[in-house]
């Protein structure tokens, strides 16, 4: 406080000095009115120099009266140089030089929270750091042969999360269907009790009946991994799980099961290389809250990561039945797969009462061969319609239904030429 008064006080008294001193040049010039100005004195230039000097000087070491804008971290900026960013992360400036602004080559901040803040708004993959992240102080013990035993603990740091205790058995006593409660989680997956219901023996074997096998597949939004685990003991299958750790430690629980867990946002393109996949499983996370179009993408990089026979199961979909019928239903026809389960029922809990909700369960399989769906497809039906009328107006009158019959035999041998044109057309349709 009084090193600001001073700096106040000097300022005043600088400004005062400037002030006479031009005064006393103004009322010297009047006195003597000369035809001329007369030049302004060497020594008078020298003394408004040195006090405009000595202004700019006081000003610079004046502490400022706002909050200055944060800097760009010296870090980021040399992340910047060698690998993108992306444009989501320069969507929360704030978040993300918070992120980055740490001591390289030191232990990393604790900040678990603040890359999940940064991920959950597309910020992803996050950029890397130069430090040391936290680990437990003792080895862990060996992988359980059964991914359903208890959860060892101390072997994940678990101090930035909500629960008292900061342990796995923590979690469990919470709330059930979060996981956590290997015992519970047993029998997950295992049991018919509604049509709601896909028991993996079953669709074991109805893959098996189809004459495909599942061996890879990809669980979307798997919390604690345990679909994966029941698939690795059922049918030897690998599957991976995709999870955020949002209010709980998801991808440290799956892995102590030892089971794959990517830590990774559902608006990411999967991680997974083109029709490697035999099973992509989307669970809770896939619902309504999502854009439609953001699912549209999901669904479409879904179709991407599947082999031709491969398997799509949407696991309790939910979303209000007027928008299952006119907004969800026709956006998972457009993937063209054949429905092998398709059950829908009430959402029985208080928000699917007031909003009127049902969950859909859905089995469907990727076709081996090119969708008929593009034989159909709007952009082939129109050019064949034109090129009909053309064709047929450009011929003598039609009186008789077999001329009719000729005209269209004409114009199909013509048009077989020109299907690989119109194929590449319509397949560039938006």
């Amino acid at each position: 406080m009084g090193f600001t008064m001073g700096l106040n006080l000097l300022l005043l008294l600088a400004m005062v000095a400037t002030n006479i001193l031009s005064l006393y040049h103004l009322s010297s010039t009047i006195q003597s009115k000369p035809p001329s100005p007369p030049p302004v004195p060497d020594h008078l230039i020298q003394q408004l120099s040195t006090i405009r000097a000595t202004i700019n000087h006081l000003t610079s070491l004046r502490p400022p009266t706002s909050k200055p804008s944060s800097s760009t971290p010296s870090d980021l900026l040399l992340y910047t140089r060698f690998s993108p960013i992306a444009s989501s992360c320069k969507d929360n400036p704030i978040l993300l030089h918070t992120y980055m602004n740490y001591t390289p080559f030191s232990p990393c901040p604790d900040d678990s929270q603040l890359a999940e803040d940064l991920i959950l708004r597309g910020c992803h993959p996050l950029p890397r750091r130069r430090c040391f992240s936290k680990t437990p102080p003792s080895l862990p013990p060996p992988l359980p042969s059964d991914p359903f035993s208890p959860l060892p603990e101390k072997t994940a740091i678990l101090n930035h999360y909500p629960c008292r205790t900061k342990t796995f058995s923590c979690f469990a006593g919470l709330k059930p269907e979060m996981g956590f409660d290997v015992r519970i989680e047993k029998s997950r997956f295992l049991t018919y009790r509604t049509d709601l219901d896909l028991p993996i023996p079953q669709l074991i074997q109805l893959a098996k009946s189809a004459n495909s096998v599942i061996r890879l597949g990809l669980d979307i939004g798997g919390g604690t991994g345990t679909f994966a685990a029941q698939m690795k003991l059922r049918s030897n299958a690998t599957v991976v799980t995709t999870t955020m750790n949002l209010g709980a430690p998801y991808s440290e629980a799956a892995a102590v099961r030892g089971l794959v867990a990517l830590h990774a946002p559902l608006q990411q393109r999967l991680p997974v290389f083109d029709g490697t996949m035999d099973l992509v499983r989307c669970g809770h996370a896939v619902n309504r809250w999502i854009p439609v179009t953001a699912m549209e993408f999901l669904f479409f990089d879904v179709d991407r990561v599947l082999r031709g026979g491969g398997y799509l199961l949407l696991d309790r979909f939910f979303s209000k039945k007027s928008d299952l019928d006119k907004v969800y239903a026709p956006l998972i026809g457009k993937l063209g797969y054949k429905k092998v389960k398709w059950a829908v029922a009430n959402k029985g809990d208080a928000s699917g009462i007031k909003n009127g909700e049902v969950y859909l369960t859905a089995l469907l399989q990727k076709p081996l061969v090119l969708r008929a769906s593009l034989l159909t497809s709007s952009p082939f039906v129109e050019t064949f319609l034109q090129g009909f009328f053309s064709y047929c107006a450009s011929k003598p009158a039609i009186h008789l239904s077999l001329d009719l019959l000729l005209c269209c035999d004409s114009f199909l041998n013509s048009f077989k030429a020109e299907i690989p044109t119109i194929y590449a057309t319509s397949s560039n349709q938006p």
